[in-house]
């Protein structure tokens, strides 16, 4: 076979920094394609044997990832950002469905709703995916749907189901079992002990398959009568969302209660949009628009700029707490600035402005957790006055943002201790001021703060060893990634997901509905710009990233994990850039997540998504020391054996003309290249 295999478990030493590393990296000449199941991966590697390049082989891997229900399904979203050689531009595409036309923040709470639901067909965006792949391969690839879908169609016909997706579908039995088409789909063995398909089981999808036929069938006819291959894939694109395909997905929703309509369907496109991107050191970073969450990360990258990363060392206690603290910072300004920009202007140039991150920096104090973490106002930086401010001082009190104070790291005694060149000095002072006020916390100018909403309250949790484990679900919560580049210079990041077991299937379409309506807000003092509207895009965690330096890609990466998913790209991008690491050792390189901000899925009450202050993920390998820092600083510390992933990834080698590849050692995430 011409490729290499990223497989088994195989330790062995790296020079430089030294790190042992479960699986190999991956190289390559001519192409690269992972993501996160190894049946995905071959998907990609048989386009590319037969001379498709990097779109056409994301697009594969796209349909079969789908297909195989590897957290997520055909009805849900796709985002990708794309390096175009021939253009030399980087783009990005945003194909998340859109709240149905009856979807009202009236009609969820007259149900009772605090968010929307996380499952079923009120949980259902309008489906993504189909159109972002037929976007995608019409306008960058070079094969035919045909050509592309035929993999993903094989194993509608019949694939052998893998043990974690299996699993998935017998622990969640009894929901899918309310929806009769998942019923049908899912539970292979209705009525015995284990109903759903057995690990190793030939699962098969008639209805889906037949879906999936019929958008080839559009595509084959559009050709015979003398269309382009363009033309052709966007009429199978057409019969998928006003034809016969969308007439029964609208019927099969609607029947469970759903709310999307034929006309929701037509009206829904995908878009190309510019990227937003930072600076980081001379590498050029590049994310989706705020409609996601990737905007944290480049305003992490600009917070941590300030700081000599290198010089704290690789997960000492100062860098954790630097991490932390910088997260817990761009998170905040995530959960209350971040929405669907076609509805709202939210303060995006602000917001990455190098200004404003001097002055989140010096919020960071050396010695403590900051316990609030709270927005910040980012728009005196694009010469505005925030329409929200007194909302904000409600919240958080009426010293928002308190500019009567100095950071505890600037403060003269703190300056006076500290040589100029400790690790935790910001490169350059920005003298700026420092909050104080809390919610329900310390005090304010010597009097206890409690004036929030009482429907908000950040600071205060409790929850059963029953809700803990749903809590570390919803963040943690999954989807893939896709990773392909070629020879010819076209590079791919995705990062699909929605219609995830267990799934609501839109009746005989064989088609999971997408749950991300679940990433709306009903109430407006949590986040302004997300609040649920009809034909709105829910604020999502969905994040590809692409990095470019000296004008050519750097790194292209992706994760799967909810939340945590900029939380993670974040440090495996520091890994490789601050301390040396190739693409697989900072793949599983330890990492941490914070847990001090809003979920963004799962829960239906406010408690369930609550930021959870000083909270903590580390690897189980930390050491007592720096564990005993952690815990002087006001951390709470939970352990795990992996905290890095799983991520996938490509490094650029321009020095000698080949790929790098990494896959994490956590999940089945894999890599095929050649």
């Amino acid at each position: 076979m011409k490729y290499l295999l990223a497989a088994g478990l195989i330790l062995f030493s790296i020079p430089g920094f030294s790190q042992r590393t479960e699986k190999p990296p991956l190289y390559a000449k001519h192409w690269m394609a992972i993501t996160g199941k190894p049946l995905g991966a071959e998907a990609g590697a048989q386009i590319f044997q037969k001379g498709g390049n990097a779109v056409d082989a994301a697009c594969a891997m796209l349909g079969a990832v789908c297909t195989m229900w590897d957290v997520l399904s055909w009805g849900g979203e796709t985002q990708a950002i794309i390096y175009n050689p021939k253009t030399k531009q980087v783009i990005s595409l945003d194909a998340l469905g859109f709240a149905p036309g009856a979807a009202t923040v009236s009609y969820y709470k007259s149900k009772g709703y605090y968010f929307p639901p996380e499952y079923g067909p009120l949980a259902a965006v309008t489906p993504g995916t189909p159109g972002g792949l037929c976007h995608l391969l019409a306008e960058y690839g070079t094969m035919s749907l045909k050509e592309v879908l035929a993999p993903a169609m094989q194993m509608a016909a019949g694939y052998p189901i893998d043990a974690q997706i299996a699993n998935s579908i017998q622990a969640n039995r009894k929901m899918i079992s309310q929806w009769p088409y998942s019923k049908k789909v899912f539970l292979t063995h209705p009525g015995e002990k284990r109903e759903a398909p057995y690990p190793g089981e030939i699962f098969v999808q008639k209805n889906l398959l037949a879906t999936l036929t019929k958008m080839v069938e559009a595509e084959q006819e559009a050709l015979k009568k003398g269309k382009s291959r363009k033309e052709a894939i966007y009429a199978a694109y057409d019969r998928f969302y006003k034809g016969d395909i969308a007439k029964e997905f609208v019927r099969g929703c609607q029947e469970q209660g759903g709310l999307i309509t034929m006309e929701d369907l037509a009206r829904w496109k995908p878009v190309e949009e510019e990227p937003l991107h930072v600076n980081y050191k001379g590498i050029e970073v590049y994310k989706l628009q705020q409609w996601s969450q990737g905007p944290s990360l480049l305003e992490g990258l600009n917070i941590l700029e300030n700081f000599n990363l290198k010089d704290m060392g690789y997960n000492s206690a100062r860098y954790i707490h630097t991490i932390y603290q910088t997260m817990n910072l761009a998170f905040a300004d995530r959960d209350f600035y971040y929405g669907d920009p076609y509805f709202a202007k939210e303060p995006m140039k602000g917001l990455l402005s190098k200004e404003y991150a001097k002055e989140r920096a010096a919020l960071i104090q050396y010695d403590h957790n900051d316990s609030v973490a709270a927005p910040g106002d980012p728009y005196p930086f694009e010469g505005k006055r925030n329409p929200y401010a007194d909302q904000l001082k409600k919240r958080f009190g009426p010293s928002w943002p308190n500019e009567d104070s100095r950071s505890a790291l600037f403060s003269p005694q703190s300056e006076s201790s500290q040589s100029s060149t400790s690790p935790f000095v910001l490169i350059a002072d920005p003298s700026v001021n420092r909050q104080q006020s809390t919610v329900n916390g310390p005090p304010v100018n010597g009097s206890p703060v409690n004036h929030q909403p009482s429907t908000i309250n950040e600071t205060s949790y409790a929850l059963s060893d029953k809700d803990e484990s749903l809590y570390m679900d919803r963040l943690w919560r999954g989807t893939t990634s896709i990773e392909t580049c070629d020879e010819d210079g076209w590079v791919v990041s995705v990062t699909p997901s929605g219609g995830w077991t267990p799934a609501c299937i839109a009746g005989e379409t064989g088609v999971g509905m997408s749950e991300r309506m679940q990433s709306f807000v009903l109430d407006s003092t949590i986040n302004p710009f997300n609040v649920l509207e009809p034909y709105k895009k829910p604020r999502v965690t969905l994040t590809p990233t692409l990095a470019m330096k000296d004008g050519k890609p750097f790194l292209a990466f992706g994760v799967q994990g909810g939340d945590t998913q900029d939380q993670n790209l974040l440090q495996f991008f520091l890994n490789v850039v601050e301390f040396g690491m190739t693409v697989q050792e900072a793949t599983e390189a330890p990492n941490i997540n914070t847990e001090q901000l809003w979920l963004s899925l799962g829960g239906d009450r406010l408690q369930d998504r609550q930021p959870r202050p000083g909270r903590i993920l580390l690897n189980s390998n930390t050491s007592p020391w720096i564990r005993k820092e952690l815990n002087g600083m006001g951390y709470k510390m939970t352990f795990a054996d992996r905290t890095s992933g799983p991520i996938n990834a490509i490094y650029f080698d321009w020095k000698h003309g080949s790929f790098w590849g990494g896959s994490s050692n956590y999940g089945e995430d894999y890599g095929i290249a050649w």
